[in-house]
């Protein structure tokens, strides 16, 4: 049977994530518009297909209307340490933000949304692997954003019968062809060893080594970003009307720090350099989710759990990249 074709508004689809969903759909058949500020997305980011639009998504009502079939929602700040100096930018955009597009949807009529949560909304686990009933308690303004959002998006759902599905995302890393990770500047792990091979950066920081873990440094959940993309296509289907749905992403494994620089070492042939520096404040031990909610109401399974598998694309991902940059 054939899919029917919809028409979805991305916003933030000029960023890592939003990228990847936008060329999901696109290649399922569907249309596209991704809004984006480009404020940390790239143009050349936004998937061959898709119409673009530059603007904020607190404008969204000027573009939204009812030849739209959802939204998939994007947009928004996540550096975890400049939401703590700059708290303000992150409530204005994450939540502002957020507010006036629920407004514009209800005005255009458009009653389905899916929406790029973060397992930053738990906070330091409880217990391990996470589950979606885990207290919350975020311990950033940025993590405070989402789950503030998560709040107004079930409000929505039960007032004004939208269907919406939040997905709580643990470590993405990996790359779909062209599309992976350039932040600016980067703060995540894959990405920063993956520098050290290209000769780009010296050394990596392992920020402490005397967790109570295997190995002494942090153990973190690692998804595929195709298999993220994958969950959001899934639950655009999944999602009923008045109904707040909200499912973790991740492998259900973790891996250290030292694994994952390991990983790097033996796809890419490098050495790399290692310093060991003192704990970060507020980086618990270890960081796993349960994905058994996302399996059961999405249909979802990573299909790409393998560490090496990840990294293999992220590499040549940044490989192409920095030789775009030297040509």
């Amino acid at each position: 049977m054939t899919e029917a074709v919809r028409k979805y508004l991305v916003t933030g689809g000029a960023g890592y994530v939003g990228g990847v969903v936008a060329a999901h759909l696109l290649e399922r058949g569907h249309r596209v518009t991704v809004l984006d500020d480009l404020s940390t997305g790239f143009a050349e980011g936004v998937p061959a297909g898709a119409e673009f639009v530059e603007g904020r998504v607190q404008d969204a009502a000027r573009w939204l209307d009812d030849s739209y079939d959802g939204v998939l929602h994007f947009a928004a700040f996540s550096q975890v340490g400049e939401s703590v100096a700059k708290p303000e930018k992150y409530w204005e955009n994450n939540v502002g933000g957020t507010m006036a597009l629920l407004a514009a949807m209800r005005s255009a009529g458009v009653r389905r949304l899916v929406f790029s949560s973060t397992a930053a909304t738990y906070g330091e686990p409880v217990t391990v692997p996470i589950t979606e009933t885990a207290p919350t308690a975020p311990t950033s303004p940025y993590g405070a954003s989402k789950l503030a959002v998560d709040h107004m998006i079930g409000g929505e759902c039960t007032a004004h019968g939208l269907a919406a599905v939040s997905l709580r995302y643990f470590n993405v890393a990996g790359a779909y062809g062209f599309l992976g990770e350039r932040h600016a500047p980067e703060s995540h792990l894959v990405p920063l060893v993956l520098q050290v091979a290209l000769g780009a950066r010296e050394a990596i920081s392992v920020y402490g080594d005397d967790y109570p873990t295997p190995d002494g440094t942090c153990v973190r959940d690692y998804i595929h970003v195709a298999d993220l993309a994958e969950a959001h296509l899934l639950a655009l289907d999944a999602m009923t009307a008045g109904e707040h749905l909200v499912c973790n992403l991740g492998n259900g494994n973790g891996f250290s720090v030292r694994e994952v620089v390991e990983t790097v070492r033996k796809v890419t042939g490098h050495p790399i350099p290692e310093i060991t520096a003192p704990r970060r404040a507020g980086d618990p031990a270890v960081l796993v989710a349960s994905a058994e909610a996302a399996r059961e109401r999405l249909g979802w399974t990573p299909s790409r759990p393998d560490l090496a598998d990840v990294v293999a694309d992220a590499w040549d991902f940044a490989r192409a990249r920095h030789e775009g940059d030297r040509a």
